[in-house]
């Protein structure tokens, strides 16, 4: 029986794709911002393979990506230092921009 058998599609876990609005939103945000770095978040059994973004402030965005490459190809595009979230861990200045929007007034 096929019950079990899984399907493979080729845009990796749930069948995604690059997304076009995704890297539009990614290319906008370099360049309306200074100083940004690209890293390389891992697919988990939770999550797909994300790109994170972080500018010299600590500002960030994220979006899926179909896989480590096409983030790496990505980044050496816009001339982007671009790491591994694994070996590097999460920039400082990131943690620090989310704790002052925590204690932002809304």
């Amino acid at each position: 029986m096929a019950w079990f058998r899984r399907r493979r599609s080729s845009g990796g876990p749930g069948g995604r794709l690059v997304n076009q609005a995704d890297l539009e939103h990614l290319t906008e945000f370099v360049r309306s911002r200074r100083g940004v770095e690209a890293f390389i978040e891992p697919q988990t059994t939770v999550t797909e393979t994300t790109v994170l973004l972080v500018a010299h402030d600590g500002e960030w965005t994220r979006r899926r990506i179909e896989s480590p490459e096409i983030a790496r190809r990505f980044a050496h595009q816009l001339s982007l230092p671009i790491y591994d979230i694994k070996l590097m861990g999460y920039p400082q200045r990131m943690r620090d921009y989310n704790e002052r929007q925590k204690r932002r007034p809304a």
